[in-house]
């Protein structure tokens, strides 16, 4: 009898707790980024430069955004959960050239955005009103004296107490100088694969990886012109070799140059730890000599090319 009341009372429990989650409103977390659900960003002159796709959760980078340009931001908002508080719109975008009237532009006249609301201002709150609308914001993307990408936020969605973001949208933006080095760079990256799929031995394929990846590091430091420097360097058609000696020979001289270049780039530009770049190009320089002479004896070109390597290391130490 006993066990008969307990058991009637776990069915009432789990049949009232059925009927208070069907009826419960559904709830959209904070921070999930589903409250911004499509958006675009295009500059002054309507060319797209990214775009983000609902249906399969990607952004499409389809051209740099760089520092000083004039953006037209076209996203929609979805708020299907009802709040007490007030919804914040702000961007870290700076006023535009094209629009300096304001930043926003309600497109969906039929959402209520209250008496809060300010089209002119770079933050502003609304009502928070279930309901699907569409804006527009116009800006210019921050003026930057860095070539290292920056991470701009274009749009912040939040209540408007503060908190977590409910959702926002965020570019990185390039410098000239950085965007011609990522299209030199994926250029490589495609040879790097014709490369690989041709059957070239893998000591070259080694050497061209490691260069790559180097060139990328020098870059992101914000040493754009050494890096693309060194992308140019790279030449696939010489990648065949025709013999077991060279096979062996080549790829160690064309790492110590490239390692020496390296620590000349890396300790000069970036560390500024002028003492110790000076002892180990120095070490460096004496390899390449050696090297140098050996290279004289089985192509007269690749030698010319580490002594013109050897002559910048000697430049930069002041020898």
């Amino acid at each position: 009898m006993k066990n008969n009341k307990i058991l009637a009372l776990s069915l009432l429990l789990i049949l009232t707790t059925m009927m208070i989650v069907s009826f419960s409103p559904p709830v959209k977390a904070v921070g999930t980024g589903s409250w911004i659900t499509t958006y675009s960003i295009s500059d002054s002159t309507g060319q797209l430069l990214v775009q983000y796709d609902p249906t399969t959760n990607t952004t499409n980078t389809l051209a740099p955004v760089l520092p000083g340009t004039d953006v037209v931001v076209t996203f929609t908002v979805n708020v299907i959960v009802p709040g007490s508080d007030t919804l914040k719109l702000t961007t870290n975008l700076q006023k535009s050239t094209s629009n300096p009237s304001g930043y926003w532009s309600l497109q969906t006249s039929t959402y209520d955005m209250g008496s809060t609301y300010n089209p002119a201002a770079q933050s502003t709150t609304f009502k928070w009103t279930v309901g699907t609308f569409d804006m527009v914001l116009y800006g210019k993307i921050p003026n930057s004296a860095s070539n290292v990408a920056q991470t701009v936020n274009v749009v912040i969605l939040s209540a408007g107490s503060g908190g977590s973001p409910l959702d926002q949208i965020t570019v990185q933006a390039t410098s000239a100088n950085l965007a011609n080095f990522n299209v030199l760079y994926a250029q490589q990256e495609t040879k790097l694969k014709g490369l690989i799929s041709s059957g070239v031995d893998q000591g070259y394929i080694d050497i061209f990886t490691n260069v790559l990846n180097a060139s990328r590091s020098i870059a992101n430091a914000g040493d754009v012109n050494d890096a693309t420097t060194l992308l140019n360097s790279l030449n696939a058609s010489n990648a065949p070799v025709t013999s077991a000696t060279e096979t062996l020979f080549i790829p160690v001289m064309v790492v110590l140059a490239v390692v020496a270049v390296i620590f000349a780039v890396l300790f000069l530009r970036i560390r500024g730890r002028v003492s110790y770049f000076q002892l180990v190009v120095e070490d460096q320089i004496k390899d390449l000599e050696g090297l140098t002479l050996r290279a004289s004896k089985i192509d007269r070109s690749m030698s010319s090319s580490l002594e013109s390597v050897k002559d910048r290391l000697k430049r930069l130490v002041g020898m």
